[in-house]
């Protein structure tokens, strides 16, 4: 899989972009706040429709503008498709497939896949759990993209769910009249009546959405693990092995919090009984604070360095080689899946020292497809020479 041309449209500092690609290695390089970050973003919103930089759509439109439009052709298998994606900020997204118009801009994912390298993967290491749920929850479609319907679907019950439970936490509470709009709009969310007896009706869509996501994130850690390991193993083989363990919210049979690490996908109704035994369980709990306080949206992935955690213990290195070896294992098995995703590395190389540069270096070169951005051209390890093109004041023009 490579991508043969992009075209933007009012997409961030670019009115209007239009450059051709090809196989092997690109490099955009230009001075830092000159755009070269937002043509690659360009792709991987494609790819995931999210940005790796921001949480929501409107810093993606360029500043006056309704509207931004990102086209691209795809090219797998010798087959050429044209992906394009309207982005409308507080309105649904629209999608076409050569020329023809998608029912649900979601079912555009899949139809491009990227592997996205950036200076905010240190987040993954050092940052709060919601960065490492991200990383497995956008390779699961990337995978698989009917997740994104699944994650959606859990999404959208944990928030009428969340609604219930504020009501029925103000009326325990008696202080109903205070915020009665937010509460009646609670009532409507959850079907109104009882909310006690109709919480029962949504702790039991958590807990299928809910399984159906676990059983899945459990089944990708199982075949991470070994491919995280080597990764780091080759650009850190002076520091401790790496590894992963999944750390879940269903509560153990002494109350305390457990791994749900050996669950296996085949345990999905299994996983499901015991998401609705722990909503039970925690009851009192959630009506007294008004939130969910068990599902897949407060689990955890656990990174290791030998017998110690990477976030707190690891050094500034050793952080960065394993945000790398998570996405480097992404991109294996995306392989195995059967055909190279396209590579992007996003202003990687400048943080990075000259062993670990150069180790990234020789195992990325074989990609099919390689884009990179740098400030100046001597961050681009000669191991990846290739077509450039210079970014500046807005432009993109080809110089090699």
């Amino acid at each position: 899989m490579y991508v043969a041309h992009l075209s933007l449209t009012d997409f961030r500092s670019y009115d209007t972009a239009d450059l051709g690609l090809e196989p092997g290695v690109t490099a955009f390089v230009g001075p830092n706040g000159q755009g070269k970050t937002n043509l690659v973003e360009a792709l991987g919103y494609v790819a995931t429709q999210s940005s790796h930089r921001v949480a929501t759509d409107a810093p993606l439109v360029r500043h006056g503008a309704a509207r931004a439009v990102v086209r691209c052709v795809v090219v797998r298998d010798d087959r050429r498709a044209l992906v394009e994606l309207e982005i409308n900020p507080g309105k649904a997204n629209r999608a076409r497939l050569n020329r023809s118009p998608i029912s649900r801009a979601r079912d555009a994912v899949g139809l491009l896949r990227t592997v996205l390298f950036a200076p905010e993967d240190l987040a993954m290491v050092k940052g709060d759990p919601s960065e490492r749920r991200r990383y497995l929850d956008d390779l699961l479609v990337a995978r698989t993209p009917r997740f994104a319907g699944v994650r959606a679907d859990y999404d959208r019950v944990l928030k009428q769910r969340g609604a219930l439970l504020r009501t029925a936490a103000q009326a325990r509470r008696g202080g109903r009249s205070g915020r009665r709009a937010e509460n009646d709009a609670g009532f409507a969310a959850a079907g109104a009546g009882d909310p006690l007896s109709t919480l029962e009706v949504w702790d039991a869509h958590l807990a299928r959405y809910g399984a159906e996501l676990l059983a899945a994130r459990l089944e990708l850690v199982e075949a991470l693990r070994p491919l995280v390991a080597a990764s780091y193993a080759a650009l850190a083989p002076d520091s401790a092995p790496a590894g992963l363990v999944y750390r879940g919210t269903l509560p153990g049979d002494d109350g305390s919090d457990a791994d749900t690490g050996d669950a296996g996908p085949a345990d999905r109704s299994v996983l499901e009984k015991r998401l609705r035994e722990a909503l039970a369980e925690v009851r009192s709990a959630e009506l007294e604070r008004g939130v969910t306080l068990v599902g897949p949206h407060r689990d955890d992935l656990f990174l290791g360095l030998g017998d110690l955690p990477a976030r707190g213990y690891a050094s500034h290195g050793e952080s960065w080689s394993f945000a790398l070896a998570l996405r480097l294992a992404a991109y294996d098995l995306l392989r195995s899946d059967g055909g190279d995703p396209v590579l992007i590395l996003d202003d990687v190389f400048a943080e990075l020292d000259s062993r670990r540069r150069r180790r990234l270096a020789e195992i990325v070169a074989p990609a099919e497809q390689v884009l990179i951005t740098a400030a100046v051209p001597a961050d681009v390890p000669p191991e990846l020479a290739g077509a450039r093109f210079d970014v500046a004041e807005g432009s993109v023009g080809r110089v090699r």
